[in-house]
């Protein structure tokens, strides 16, 4: 069965759905909507899923093209892409985007994922932009930290995998702004999510997600493993994690039962150990990362280093 981790085609694939002109009109205000319609959160409705994603595709056809503009030109196959990408970000930023009415915590929940992606995109192509324009997008980027440590602190319900992108959202932008307080922010929430993951590496927040305990084992797994390498952090409960997360793909029948559910499973290997062995310089898959390895959420090309990694010695 397909997974339906919360993660658009349009986040998975480089956005061909907006050529890189003027910038779009920029969005203020996000009126997102839960989809899940049981209390596991583990059923989707398809209808509410539309919906939803009808109303955020804005957000993520912007991050869409500035992912792969900013990647791109990291690779150097598009000489015009940091143009592109910090014209686009400069935009919004000098119209306060993403800082009006959430409706919904989905709605808090896509600004998150939103920050994380441009900030870890403007990584790649910050040394190209004007002073202007650092001024103006480093100061965007740090509004919208604050606004995501003020919902995170306020919120003290569960601190499930939503907490760990929140993590990696306010310290990509610590990394990209050498702002100091984001990054001990950042400590802080892989701290906490280091002391619930168990000793066979599960996450007893994501197990109860019946059917989607795998799915939510790697969806929580990719920031923290980002989030390792900008803080230039290691821990055991987080190699225990990705061992159990890539373990349960070869053979989820551990995580069924404790899930007491059948798992959806991913199509491939989960992109992000190409992130891990980077920074351990070690292969924790018996496959390679997949070529097209894309993730706006996560910058872009995660095969491509992210200029705030910390990678160690080439994989052996």
């Amino acid at each position: 069965m397909r997974s339906l981790v919360p993660s658009l085609l349009t986040l998975l694939a480089p956005c061909a759905a907006l050529a890189c002109n003027v910038p779009p009109p920029a969005v203020h205000d996000i009126d997102a909507n839960r989809y899940y319609v049981d209390d596991k959160s583990s059923i989707v409705d398809p209808a509410l899923k539309a919906r939803n994603e009808a109303a955020v595709k804005p957000v993520n056809d912007y991050l869409g093209v500035i992912a792969r503009s900013a990647s791109h030109w990291q690779a150097g196959s598009d000489p015009d892409g940091a143009r592109c990408a910090l014209a686009w970000l400069d935009a919004w930023a000098r119209h306060n985007a993403l800082l009006g009415t959430m409706t919904t915590r989905q709605s808090y929940y896509t600004r998150k994922w939103t920050l994380g992606g441009l900030a870890l995109s403007y990584a790649r192509v910050r040394p190209a932009a004007t002073p202007g324009q650092r001024e103006a997008i480093d100061a965007w980027l740090r509004r919208l930290a604050d606004a995501t440590i003020e919902h995170a602190e306020q919120h003290k319900g569960v601190r499930n995998n939503h907490y760990y992108w929140e993590g990696l959202a306010v310290t990509a932008v610590g990394g990209v702004t050498g702002e100091a307080r984001y990054l001990d922010w950042g400590r802080k929430v892989f701290r906490h999510a280091m002391g619930q993951i168990q000793p066979d590496g599960s996450l007893p927040l994501e197990v109860a997600r019946a059917g989607k305990a795998l799915s939510y084992h790697l969806y929580s797994a990719a920031p923290l493993v980002m989030m390792a390498s900008i803080l230039e952090l290691d821990d055991p409960a987080l190699e225990r994690l990705l061992r159990f997360s890539v373990q349960s793909v070869a053979d989820p029948a551990a995580l069924e039962r404790m899930a007491g559910a059948p798992q959806e499973m991913p199509p491939r290997v989960p992109g992000w150990i190409a992130i891990h062995e980077r920074r351990s310089g070690q292969r924790i898959a018996p496959q390679a990362p997949p070529a097209n390895n894309w993730d706006a959420r996560m910058g872009g090309d995660r095969n491509l280093a992210n200029p705030l990694e910390h990678p160690r010695a080439a994989q052996g």
